[in-house]
């Protein structure tokens, strides 16, 4: 698994479900996903590298990217290059309301939510759960406002045939931990 370099800011410490597991998964994802697509390899991996270096802030997708223009200039990076990377990071999130206008932020968008879905995704989202206090009713609500959806948010072809094994498990899960709720036998 590619592991984030040391120079990399590290996502929100305390916060299992957005750990550096996280960012190494969406990371191994996205290139996957660039090198089937073609994308632009290096602007993808930068950007998922850095997607969520600013998890603990509001709108972080948006913050993010701010954070990483102020890192890759001093890190002596082109404008181009690192504006091509701020807007991966604007685009990547769910809830940012940016829409993805590159191939490379499309790939990272649909790393990020790849790696909201399946057995990783149901992993996460308890984990998430846990950490603001959420009841399992909850965060079956999660499951219907956002993560049973993902799959039809997919932007690159490639990310919509790996969105369809993670998706059916998914819907799967829902329905049983639903039947139990329900007491059925």
């Amino acid at each position: 698994m590619n592991s984030i370099p040391d120079s990399c800011p590290r996502s929100r410490p305390n916060s299992s479900s957005h750990d550096d597991g996280h960012v190494a998964r969406v990371l191994k994802l996205a290139l996957y996903i660039a090198e089937k697509e073609g994308a632009d390899i290096e602007v993808v991996r930068k950007a998922a590298e850095l997607h969520d270096i600013a998890r603990d802030r509001p709108n972080h997708a948006i913050e993010g990217a701010k954070m990483a223009r102020e890192l890759l200039k001093k890190e002596g990076y082109s404008e181009e290059f690192i504006e091509k990377v701020a807007h991966c990071i604007e685009a990547h999130s769910f809830s940012s309301g940016v829409k993805p206008r590159t191939l490379e932020a499309r790939v990272l968008s649909d790393a990020d939510k790849l790696d909201a879905i399946g057995a990783i995704g149901v992993a996460r989202t308890f984990l998430y759960s846990g950490e603001h206090g959420r009841s399992i009713e909850d965060t079956l609500k999660h499951f219907e406002e956002k993560l049973l959806r993902l799959k039809d948010l997919m932007e690159t072809e490639t990310g919509r045939k790996l969105a369809e094994k993670r998706h059916a498990f998914l819907v799967e899960f829902y329905g049983r931990l639903k039947e139990e709720l329900r007491g059925d036998f």
